[in-house]
């Protein structure tokens, strides 16, 4: 029996835009429009580019006792970062571990003032939610009535500001609420393109409404799947299921750094989280970058070897980069072997020179 997929609210303005869709996540998805992946690519990291990530789920965490610490602590049993030490109005980084210190999911969370909201990977919502109701003293509130949208790219704040002119002064991993004709925008200046830009949850009855007075700006061109995927390559983004999943742990996806101080041996509040000990431990190999000879992609799969010819790990991530000039890919590969040694990727038979080289492919622009 074929897939029955879900619809996001903006599905006809995708049609009628002559975008190509895909399943995706369980969602029926733009994966191109006729601008054609590559212009699409280039135009987000010139100018400002709409995608459509409504196929996320949106989930509120609210303390039952009123207090936003008894949210903090109990979020903190789930995931390895400093969620106590938040401001309101500021958005951070996370990761689901399980009991094996591998990563169930990555998410984003905001402290907004008597809750947090949590933004977590379609694939895995349902997981997450089942997941976040094993907690005490919180209730867990999957939002519904809402769809997302993320505008990327260096004119992005330019475009936005002139329907919400408040942006303008937010900064990156800044999350706040503002109004649009009427209506509450859930606005964070973050994203998952390397570029400058906002992910901004819209009440689902004005969704087409504000996607439309978004690409009505001269700047802005709707970006499917396609160019999502290579511009968080290119960022030296990782994604779930493909760079991480329930077997790596956060050190091995290249993530130690989301986990703080505070919440390491030694911190003040140290451990705690699903499979602490195992998270904490030298990883046996880390998440780098791959610079392949010529233009022939490598990607997910792909055999990797040393110089002396012995398996070292398969691609995670990998495809061309329009921004670079050439292929790009990321892998699992031992930490002992540095930056710039070459290793050799077997490709339709064949074993081609790999460049090993630090992430990311291009650097980001975020406002700090």
């Amino acid at each position: 029996m074929a897939e029955t997929l879900r619809r996001t609210g903006l599905y006809d303005l995708h049609v009628e835009r002559g975008a190509r869709m895909v399943p995706f996540a369980g969602w029926d998805m733009p994966v191109q429009y006729p601008m054609g992946v590559m212009a699409e690519h280039l135009h987000t990291r010139a100018r400002a580019g709409l995608f459509d990530v409504s196929h996320m789920g949106q989930v509120l965490v609210t303390p039952k006792d009123g207090r936003i610490e008894t949210a903090a602590l109990a979020l903190e049993s789930l995931i390895p970062a400093d969620v106590l030490g938040l401001p309101e109005g500021r958005q951070r980084y996370g990761l689901f571990t399980n009991d094996a210190g591998g990563i169930l999911d990555d998410l984003m969370f905001a402290h907004r003032g008597d809750h947090f909201l949590l933004v977590v990977n379609a694939a895995c919502a349902e997981q997450d939610i089942a997941h976040l109701r094993t907690l005490s003293g919180v209730t867990v509130t999957p939002v519904t009535d809402r769809g997302l949208l993320a505008l990327q790219g260096p004119e992005a704040e330019a475009v936005l500001a002139r329907l919400v002119p408040g942006v303008a002064a937010m900064r990156f991993m800044d999350s706040q609420v503002h109004d649009w004709d009427g209506i509450a925008l859930w606005i964070s200046r973050s994203g998952y393109t390397g570029e400058d830009g906002f992910e901004i949850s819209v009440p689902a009855e004005r969704l087409e409404a504000f996607a439309r007075a978004l690409l009505d700006q001269p700047e802005v061109a709707p970006i499917g799947l396609g160019a999502r995927d290579s511009l968080r390559l290119e960022a030296g983004m990782p994604l779930y299921g493909h760079d991480m999943d329930a077997g790596v742990t956060p050190a091995e996806a290249g993530l130690a750094w989301s986990i703080p101080r505070i919440r390491r041996p030694g911190g003040a509040r140290a451990g705690g989280f699903p499979g602490a000990a195992q998270v904490l431990e030298a990883p046996g190999g880390t998440r780098r970058g791959l610079r392949p000879e010529g233009r022939a992609p490598i990607r997910e799969g792909v055999a990797l070897f040393d110089a002396a010819g012995r398996a070292i790990g398969t691609v995670s991530s990998g495809g061309f980069g329009p921004s670079v000039g050439g292929p790009v890919a990321m892998a699992r590969i031992p930490a002992d072997i540095p930056d710039g040694a070459v290793i050799e990727a077997e490709l339709r038979g064949r074993r081609l020179p790999v460049t090993v080289c630090p992430l990311p492919f291009v650097t980001p622009s975020y406002k700090r």
